[in-house]
């Protein structure tokens, strides 16, 4: 597992996320301190997703797990860029 910041408080579309290629397991850490457990996998079809836990913010506002589809996904130098795409309902 591993250790990924964010400047934000929560995830929105669009958002990059650096992560190592090693790890699909990994711990987000939210602007606001907030941390959530989150995992990168294949859906039914093969594409990417990412699962990530639910969380409560610093504010106290609970936020539900929720799968999260990802755009783009780009490989360089050890390192993973994972672009977000819209939370599946």
């Amino acid at each position: 597992m591993d250790l990924i910041e964010t400047s934000d408080p929560r995830l929105a579309p669009g958002m990059i996320l650096d992560a190592p290629v090693e790890f699909d397991d990994l711990l987000l850490r939210f602007g606001d301190d907030s941390e959530s457990r989150a995992e990168l996998a294949l859906d039914d079809t093969g594409r990417p997703v990412l699962r990530v836990g639910g969380y409560m913010t610093m504010d106290g506002t609970v936020v539900a797990e929720r799968v999260w589809t990802v755009s783009e996904v780009v490989e360089r130098g050890g390192r993973r860029l994972i672009r977000l795409g819209h939370p599946l309902d």
